[in-house]
């Protein structure tokens, strides 16, 4: 266990109550010099005329002290005004901006001020915020409000343009009427291009690899398995195509909808769920897979065509990866084998014995996939089906979402490289992008100054972890390529809108998978993004030693050029720093650091471990400590670097603001934007979310920053106060 150092503290300049107060204010007031050779004016020689007479008794010298007595109180009075108007200008002021009264109302009406906040710092940060109306997934949604707004407000645009077919588009898929008018006529002219099926009565029996091929390249739909391309694990990180399972679930009034006899509807339907209940049987759980060791197998394509020999693998990943030329040593990293294995001798069985319930099997599932896409007796049929699954599994059921979010997600995913330009252009303006890289900046250097003082680095590890950080890059914003002007002339050439909107949606996967495998092609000398610009989630990418930020993280509540620094550095500072620190995640792990200080890095963590599990939980809170404890790491040291480059930055700058009527200086509010960034309601933990619950994430770092009980001057003892704390980073 070792103690965190006290952050250098700030000079004697600032006061809990008045703001800044520089030492020279203090010996001017007590008193002030006379300049050289003059005395006070009483003294100085007069002309006889100017002399005034002297009255018995003393009553002048009387006269005279009462002048001099008010002379002296006058100045004293005036320069009492101008030190607390120089005290005042040098301390914080109140942001007034429009940005800062809608930041003022968004914490007012999510902090619950009643609670202490040593002793609950979650609650009085959070405590009013329900559902996702101050968090992560709040800010995503504005974002999406706002591509809607741009959707549905379109300028002006070169004709044949990106732009002209995302807004097309987008305005297909909100025609309700013409998609109820054209019913299952589009998906079924779908199902007699793939050879029909037996439910209707027209089948034409085609190689079921060339259909299971068809399916996979052309509707982007992948019965038995799912094959999608992912950089290597480890290095070199040359892209790789992996393939998983995929659950598959059905319902009756599909096949119905189709037009299909319901006799022979319901015994399809039978046996392709029993299908799906034999390939769910056939996949080990994660964890019994971890705990083997086998995780993943990298195999060639010939490798796996003898152990699973019924899939053409070659011709059907060839057709799904095109333009890459593949050949049978192209290798793969197969998740869980046995089950590719155990897939093929079942579909061997049933191509003997039901080729045709085989091909029916296949076509239920891509109606299932396709069903967002059709009218709503297909998406009512759809909805129904998660309902039941809900209720067999006992999760609550999800609201139904409006059609405009959907559209607007199905036009981002298809057109995003023409949405990230819009919406950078309306949300993340050239001033607001320096301002972040200042901010980014600030955080890399307190990173590397931290690298300097951890204890548990041996010097050849520090060094290379300060020449990591110093090689790293950074995207801001969006990616650079989408920001070209011409790009968005010349993208999408292969998209053909119309003459309905599922054969829009079909052309649109076509082309988007089309552009993921030019992404992967040596020729594509870009970073390939994981999240759209108008996402939420920074990350590190191993691969590419880079970090992203996309602009719809950098947006209010958690970044704006004119927000006061505390909150800026509070909210996307800590995030910017919890990313970084993930670039040394590694060294982390059992064994990650052979030439590093082994015990006092097992100190630290366990400390880290110990710190976290002495923090209370709301009741019916849990959370896998081994599953999150990389993210806590960093947590805890995104928040002390962040601190550092903040306690840095008010040294060598004045003008610091904060909010109006909050009551808090401006470490304070540092701590209070921190934990903004972090409300949510304690108890909607994902099961597989590698980070703490909200309350954690909250009192975990705080508790552990000695600077958060100094400036709200929380007792010896609190939960927000304890008796020792980890130093880790």
């Amino acid at each position: 266990m070792h103690p965190l150092p006290e952050p250098a503290s700030l000079p004697s300049l600032l006061l809990s109550s008045g703001g800044w107060r520089p030492e020279w204010g203090r010996t001017q007031a007590g008193g002030m010099s006379q300049p050289s050779g003059m005395g006070p004016p009483w003294n100085q020689e007069r002309s006889p005329e100017g002399r005034l007479p002297t009255e018995p008794g003393g009553r002048w010298s009387t006269v005279r002290g009462v002048l001099i007595a008010g002379l002296l109180f006058s100045v004293l009075l005036g320069f009492s005004v101008l030190l607390v108007y120089v005290f005042r200008s040098c301390g914080p002021s109140p942001c007034r901006t429009p940005a800062c009264w809608d930041l003022l109302a968004r914490y007012l009406a999510s902090g619950n001020t009643s609670v202490a906040p040593c002793t609950d710092f979650f609650s009085f940060a959070c405590g009013k915020a329900k559902g996702t109306d101050y968090s992560f997934q709040a800010l995503a949604k504005e974002n999406t409000d706002r591509l809607r707004k741009i959707l549905e407000t379109p300028d002006s645009w070169h004709l044949g343009s990106g732009e002209e077919k995302a807004f097309q588009f987008y305005k297909s898929c909100m025609d309700t009427g013409a998609i109820e008018a054209a019913g299952a006529a589009p998906l079924k002219h779908v199902i007699e291009e793939l050879g029909g099926w037996r439910i209707s009565g027209n089948w034409t029996s085609l190689d079921f690899n060339r259909t299971l091929s068809l399916l996979m390249s052309q509707y982007g739909y992948f019965p038995f398995f799912r094959a999608y391309l992912q950089p290597r694990p480890t290095p070199p990180y040359t892209p790789i195509i992996q393939i998983v399972r995929e659950y598959l679930a059905y319902l009756y009034q599909l096949g119905t909808l189709l037009g299909g006899d319901p006799t022979k509807v319901q015994e399809h339907a039978f046996l392709s769920i029993s299908i799906t209940s034999q390939l769910f049987h056939f996949v080990k759980p994660l964890e019994q897979r971890r705990a083997q060791g086998k995780l993943f197998h990298m195999v060639t394509i010939d490798q796996l065509q003898e152990m699973a020999p019924a899939i053409d693998w070659l011709s059907c990943l060839q057709a799904t990866f095109t333009p890459m030329s593949l050949s049978p040593s192209q290798l793969l990293m197969v998740h869980d084998l046995e089950y590719l294995k155990n897939m093929s001798q079942l579909v061997e069985e049933q191509l003997s014995k039901h080729r045709d319930f085989l091909q029916s099997h296949m076509i239920l599932g891509l109606v299932r996939t396709l069903s967002p896409a059709l009218d709503s007796k297909f998406q009512e049929a759809h909805r129904s089906l998660i309902q039941k699954l809900g209720e067999l599994t006992e999760r609550p059921a999800m609201p139904a979402r409006p059609r405009w979010m959907k559209c607007v997600e199905e036009t981002g995913a298809f057109f995003e490289p023409t949405l990230a330009a819009l919406f950078v252009r309306e949300a993340f303006s050239p001033s607001t992008r320096s301002a972040a890289m200042e901010l980014f900046t600030a955080i890399k250097d307190a990173l590397l100054s931290r690298l300097r003082r951890i204890p548990w680095m041996d010097e050849k590890t520090r060094k290379e972890a300060q020449n990591r950080v110093t090689q790293l890059q950074v995207k801001m914003g969006a990616p650079e390529w989408v920001l070209e002007p011409s790009l968005a002339r010349q993208e999408y050439k292969d998209i053909q809108l119309g003459p309905n909107y599922l054969q829009s949606f079909l052309s649109c996967v076509r082309s988007l998978r089309a552009r993921i495998v030019q992404s992967f092609l040596p020729s594509f000398l870009y970073h390939r993004w994981q999240v759209s610009p108008w996402g939420v989630n920074a990350y590190y990418s191993i691969s590419d030693h880079v970090v992203v930020f996309p602009a719809g993280l950098l947006q209010p509540p958690f970044f704006h050029p004119g927000y006061p620094r505390a909150v800026n550095f509070g909210a996307a500072g800590s995030i910017m720093a919890h990313e970084l620190l993930h670039i040394f995640h590694q060294l982390l792990l059992p064994r990650g650091c052979p030439a590093c200080d082994t015990r006092a890095l097992q100190g630290a963590l366990l400390c880290l471990k110990r710190h976290y599990a002495a923090i209370p939980l709301p009741s019916g809170t849990s959370f896998n400590e081994s599953q999150t404890f990389l993210e806590n790491a960093a947590d805890v040291g995104g928040l002390a670097i962040a601190l550092q480059a903040y306690s840095k930055r008010l040294l060598w700058h004045r003008g610091e603001t904060v909010l109006p009527n909050l009551d808090l200086s401006p470490q304070q509010l540092f701590f209070r934007s921190y934990a903004q960034a972090m409300c949510r309601e304690p108890d909607t933990q994902e099961p597989h979310d590698p980070h703490s619950p909200p309350t954690l994430r909250v009192h975990g770092p705080l508790s552990n920053t000695p600077a958060f009980a100094r400036h709200f001057h929380c007792p010896r003892g609190a939960l927000m106060n304890p008796s020792s704390r980890c130093q880790l980073w």
